[in-house]
């Protein structure tokens, strides 16, 4: 199965030639605002993960203070 999904990754040729392809379409001055936005949505991303673990390790270990307020 792996060896099978390796098959269709490109080689170091192809990426030079999906480089240019690129390049072509978007142009010099595009590239650069493309991959600030590519950055800043990884970014966006890896907040969003690290937020949702931090509430879900919340939620796993309930904090003491929570149970001393039910039985006052």
């Amino acid at each position: 199965m792996n060896t099978l999904l390796l098959g269709f990754l490109p080689s170091g040729s192809e990426w030079i030639i999906i480089a240019l392809v690129i390049l072509l379409l978007f142009g010099g001055k595009k590239i650069p605002e493309l991959m600030k936005g590519l950055g800043k949505g990884v970014k966006s991303f890896k907040d969003g993960v690290s937020e949702a673990k931090e509430e879900m390790e919340k939620s796993d270990n309930p904090t003491d203070d929570s149970s001393d307020n039910k039985t006052k």
